[in-house]
């Protein structure tokens, strides 16, 4: 095993390389100066959106704008926000957070850009029904000559749409926080039976399809980021005094890097610190990574544009206000300095420290809500690529690999799982920023058109 997970660390690093972060960050910048910083320009008109204000039953697509926002979310908002932003803290320091906000506001363009195609360019799977993704906006927009991009990506999907890294840390939430407190011996059989626990859930909901998922995700999405905001606001009340320090101090050691302990890279410490959290924040917000793209696809919609801008409002959501809030409750406690604790077990130390007793509790809360909505909509993912693949009628026994696959994350390192999905994320953003690149110049032709209409209107 040791093996193995020196192994996948290794493909991870080498795949996470500079021109993955010439085409993530670089290609994302070019997006915001082609479109004009519409992103930012447009929130307001985007919320409209989302509130659904221009929702028409009868227009294309299976789901609202808002259950396409909330589905995305639910895969997102998840163990990224709160092991994610841990794993970047204690390997970078505050630093790590400044360089996850970049990748946020960046991402905010990628995902406008993305979803816009989703949209402009669904195709239909092999039973006839219209779908969205990356996949097919390569091959309905840049043609039959591109599809070995639509191939790579939905075969990295298959891996990547895989719930290992939120099972591994909810099982190990679940350990730490409820178990050996409590004086239960963990090991395999406590952990396969949180596996188990966790199998039968999620295929009550997945096996119910994209409907079911998207009503449950519309759900829980909203009430856990409003509970996980106001446990967070009591940490930071507790710790009032010391929040405008170390506020300041997530800029001032970006540049610094004076807190990072990990392996220097591209000459110094300071470039592995600025790909630690551009490689976290992908992790959280999967920006470019071209999975909410899916979600997206399946909106009821037929303005491209109006998708993209719902979309966009994913990475501010996520990166912008979950994981900063996560950051600052690491910080101001203290534990990112007092502790080894890693992951979530990192997270859960700030939360036992302002709220004695009841805190970690509380986090239990927020993390089983969080890793189980995001088990729901990473199988919608994968079986959208086992479709493209094989056949809209073999897509179901994505979801058999998939239950599976919970026991693995359950019983495995937090080092393997979360370097996995790293290496599996990097690869699947290759199609997707060159496709979307490629194919950006139509993108603000369409943004153009629509303002024409909306000003008709």
């Amino acid at each position: 095993m040791d093996k193995l997970d020196q192994l996948i660390s290794s493909f991870a690093s080498f795949v996470w390389g500079l021109p993955l972060l010439i085409l993530l960050i670089g290609g994302g910048l070019y997006l915001l100066v082609l479109s004009r910083f519409l992103p930012f320009r447009f929130i307001g008109h985007a919320i409209q959106v989302l509130r659904g204000k221009y929702d028409d039953p009868n227009d294309p697509g299976q789901i609202s704008h808002f259950q396409a926002l909330s589905t995305a979310l639910s895969a997102t908002v998840g163990m990224g926000n709160i092991a994610g932003v841990a794993v970047a803290i204690s390997i970078g320091g505050p630093g790590a957070v400044f360089w996850m906000w970049v990748s946020a506001v960046i991402g905010m363009s990628t995902k406008f850009f993305t979803s816009t195609l989703a949209i402009m360019y669904r195709g239909k799977d092999s039973n006839g029904d219209l779908q969205g993704g990356p996949m097919y906006f390569i091959t309905e927009g840049l043609g039959k000559s591109w599809k070995p991009l639509a191939i790579m990506f939905s075969i990295c999907g298959l891996i990547g749409a895989l719930p290992v890294f939120n099972v591994n840390q909810l099982t190990q939430a679940i350990n730490d926080i409820l178990l050996k407190p409590n004086g239960v011996t963990v090991g395999l059989s406590t952990n396969l039976i949180i596996g188990f626990v966790l199998v039968t859930i999620t295929a009550f909901v997945i096996l119910g399809g994209l409907n079911r998922i998207s009503k449950t995700a519309s759900r829980l999405v909203p009430s856990m980021v409003v509970l996980y905001f106001v446990l967070v606001l009591i940490i930071l009340g507790v710790n009032i005094e010391v929040v405008p320090k170390y506020l300041g101090m997530i800029f001032t050691d970006a540049f610094a890097a004076e807190n990072y302990t990990g392996d220097a890279m591209f000459g110094g410490v300071l470039g592995a610190l600025i790909l630690l959290g551009i490689r976290r924040g992908a992790f959280s917000n999967e920006a470019g990574i071209g999975t909410a793209p899916m979600a997206h696809g399946a909106a009821k919609t037929d303005e491209p544009v109006r998708e993209g801008l719902v979309a966009m409002l994913g990475p501010a959501i996520d990166t912008l206000i979950v994981c900063t809030l996560t950051a600052l409750a690491i910080l101001v406690t203290g534990v990112w300095q007092t502790t080894e604790a890693n992951g979530v077990s990192l997270t859960a130390s700030a939360f036992g420290d302002a709220m004695p007793g009841i805190g970690k509790y509380l986090l239990l809360i927020c993390i089983a809500i969080f890793s189980i909505s995001s088990l729901f909509s990473y199988s919608y993912y994968g079986t959208k690529c086992m479709s493209f693949l094989f056949g809209a009628d073999k897509k179901h026994y994505y979801n058999y690999f998939y239950i599976v696959s919970i026991f693995i994350g359950a019983t495995t390192s937090l080092s393997m799982m979360i370097n996995l999905i790293d290496g599996i994320f990097a690869l699947m953003a290759i199609p997707t920023m060159i496709a979307t690149i490629a194919m950006a110049p139509r993108v603000t032709k369409e943004i153009k058109a629509y303002i024409t209409r909306i000003k008709e209107n």
